[in-house]
């Protein structure tokens, strides 16, 4: 049942990213009642998961609160590791796919400027863009597209599953500096953005170039587009944005949920006794 539902519910969230990246450009939600399905779906999502990874750990002979396996309930309190950074590996695979948003945000950017390309002119941008948002016009009149800018914040979430200040806060945090984050303040949105996005970007990695080769229907020109090519290369980069971010945070997660899982007391009793820390 569980392997059912878990995939119908991610597929009811996939358009997360989209929604947020709207209201957070203060644009307005075209339809409140599929904003509220795609969150119902979210927090569906949320809470099987925690029943797959609790079942799992019971079918496992494991503690289904910290993953270990260790004797009595697991009632006691929990311990945090330190802070430390991604494996060297895991660095060089999400800066490697963080790369696929380059080519995208470069012909956002020279739009957003006032340049031409992929046959999209500048004034055309303009008129595709009137009806934006005051913040998203604010944005442009300064060069920045507001889907750019959330795909930056994307990386800042990114770099901060990577390095210690996502698991301490920094001392740029203020009054925060110096206590642990909460592990849930980036996952949750790593974990519930990436499904979206890497289901997504795989879909235009794989239609564009079908498309090209007539193998699938071209794409017809649309908006400010006036050529197939010039469109269906912008699908393309739009999938390797989306899927190396959303494959990024994938990977970036996993390494944070990782390092930064907390065990029950009488597990980190253990490890730290001198016999075992001879044994590493």
């Amino acid at each position: 049942m569980l392997a059912v539902a878990v995939p119908v519910f991610a597929m009811g969230m996939a358009s997360l990213p989209a929604y947020v990246v709207t209201l957070a450009s203060f644009s307005g939600v075209e339809s409140a009642t599929g904003l509220a399905h795609v969150l119902l779906n979210t927090v569906g999502l949320a809470l099987l998961l925690l029943v797959v990874v609790s079942h799992r750990r019971r079918l496992r002979g494991r503690c289904p609160r910290c993953g270990a396996g260790h004797t009595g309930d697991g009632s006691g309190p929990l311990v945090h590791p330190p802070a430390s950074v991604a494996s060297r590996r895991t660095r060089i695979q999400v800066y490697l796919l963080m790369c696929g948003l380059l080519p995208w945000a470069v012909v956002k950017t020279i739009w957003t400027l006032g340049g031409d390309a992929l046959s999209v002119t500048a004034e055309k941008w303009r008129e595709e863009n009137a009806g934006g948002s005051g913040v998203a016009k604010a944005l442009a009149s300064v060069g920045i597209d507001v889907t750019v800018l959330a795909a930056l914040a994307g990386i800042f979430l990114l770099l901060g599953l990577m390095y210690p200040w996502g698991q301490v806060f920094p001392r740029w945090t203020l009054l925060l500096t110096g206590r642990r984050v909460p592990r849930l303040l980036p996952l949750l949105p790593a974990w519930l953005s990436a499904i979206g996005l890497s289901v997504y970007g795989v879909v235009l990695v794989i239609y564009a170039p079908l498309s090209a080769v007539n193998v699938l229907p071209r794409i017809k020109p649309d908006g400010g587009f006036t050529s197939s090519a010039g469109i269906t290369w912008m699908v393309l980069f739009g999938g390797l944005a989306f899927g190396g971010l959303g494959f990024g945070l994938i990977a970036a997660a996993r390494s944070y949920a990782a390092r930064t899982r907390p065990v029950c007391a009488i597990v980190a009793a253990t490890d730290a006794t001198p016999g075992n820390r001879s044994a590493r």
